[in-house]
């Protein structure tokens, strides 16, 4: 489980003091819940992201445990380091908007083709509740030559939850190599 510190101090100087000392910022809310201001260590957050098995993941803030789910984050422009995450709090029967990644499964005809799988949408905003959100969404691209695109709405839909992008958004297809 991920443990993180509460931040007394939620200034430029504070801010910058804890990112010295390796900390990453972290905001963490959820609906009828107040604002906590945090901070994980940095490794520790990126291998507890990169090994979750679930869309949400456990942390724990003051001995107070919670599950969460990374809303939004910001990163430095050229170095790509980590700055500031946005956590929600999972909570049970509360119907939200989730990120949910897109993964091809199968191999393309049109990878023989010369061409490659280009991923338009590698996240699909949703509405439900966690309980009922997939932890991918998996789209079968086997049938599919250069040329072709999978729509929003040919996704396959799933019981207690509504996809918020607009039906006619592509979210891959296969496109020629130059």
């Amino acid at each position: 489980m991920l443990e993180g510190i509460i931040r007394e101090s939620i200034g430029k100087k504070g801010t910058k003091a804890l990112r010295r000392d390796g900390y990453l910022i972290a905001n963490i809310y959820g609906k009828g819940l107040e604002n906590i201001n945090a901070a994980f260590k940095m490794n520790e957050y990126i291998r507890t992201v990169r090994n979750k098995e679930t869309l949400a993941f456990p942390v724990s803030i003051d001995g107070k445990e919670m599950d969460v789910v990374v809303q939004s984050y910001e990163s430095q422009a050229v170095t790509g380091e980590l700055l500031h995450v946005d956590l929600m709090v999972a909570q049970p029967g509360v119907v939200t908007h989730y990120h949910v990644p897109v993964v091809p499964q199968g191999d393309a005809i049109g990878l023989k083709n010369k061409g490659l799988v280009h991923m338009a949408k590698p996240r699909l905003r949703v509405k439900a509740a966690i309980e009922n959100v997939p932890n991918q969404i998996n789209v079968d691209v086997s049938p599919m030559d250069v040329g072709d695109s999978r729509l929003v709405r040919d996704l396959a839909k799933i019981e207690n939850v509504t996809f918020t992008d607009s039906d006619r958004v592509s979210v891959l297809s296969i496109i020629k190599a130059k």
